[in-house]
């Protein structure tokens, strides 16, 4: 297949944020008195967080309600209410000995996952660290992945895009990159089987023998 790099989604794909994001987002429909049911909230891990805000408390709120979930995020600790999938440490240093440049491209904001790699002692594999903005101009998959293809130069006949969720594997479709689709975060196998994919795999492992 000739891939020169890989790109990684964050969340759901090398760590299960659902606690701190969970918690997160109902602090954020707490103070806005909206009702939710906690086993629900899961489908919101993954999508830019003022899309859920638009669909969860409104339009006109969302932006705003975006504020409320950092408060919880970054400045209440929810940001580190989160634990690294197995084996991932493992397969990100095979994966960088065999000469891949690694990549993330996150729809979380870059100033985040540039924390939580760190919290994990995993950014230390990255070639380049890529996420959305604060301010929302860059917050679809697509526009993320293409934001790490302008900075790092890559071309993106070169790149696999590794991620949970059908965001991710239709960014990639969308920006005419290769895909897999991970089983063991977020994303049902129904969701992701639905997209364009190479292969969906069960371990994070299996990714080396989808490049050999």
């Amino acid at each position: 297949m000739g891939y020169k790099a890989i790109f990684f989604d964050l969340d759901g794909t090398l760590t299960n944020p659902e606690e701190g994001i969970l918690n997160s987002i109902q602090y954020a429909a707490d103070y806005y008195n909206v009702v939710t049911v906690r086993e629900d909230l899961k489908k919101y891990i993954g999508p830019p967080l003022v899309d859920t805000f638009k669909e969860l408390i409104g339009e006109d709120k969302a932006e705003e309600a975006v504020e409320k979930y950092r408060e919880r995020f970054a400045a209440g600790g929810g940001m580190y209410e989160n634990e690294i999938y197995p084996n991932v440490r493992q397969t990100l240093a095979s994966l960088k000995e065999k000469g891949y440049i690694l990549c993330t491209a996150s729809s979380k904001p870059q100033v985040f996952v540039d924390k939580i790699l760190e919290h994990f002692d995993i950014k230390k594999y990255f070639d380049f660290v890529g996420g959305a903005s604060l301010d929302g101009t860059v917050s679809k998959k697509e526009d993320v992945i293409n934001l790490v293809l302008q900075q790092t130069g890559i071309e993106n006949s070169q790149v696999l895009m590794v991620g949970d969720r059908k965001f991710d594997l239709e960014g990639a479709r969308r920006m005419n990159m290769d895909a897999v689709g991970v089983l063991y975060g977020f994303g049902s196998y129904e969701e992701l089987s639905a997209c364009k994919n190479v292969a969906l795999i069960n371990d994070i492992t299996e990714l080396e023998k989808i490049l050999a």
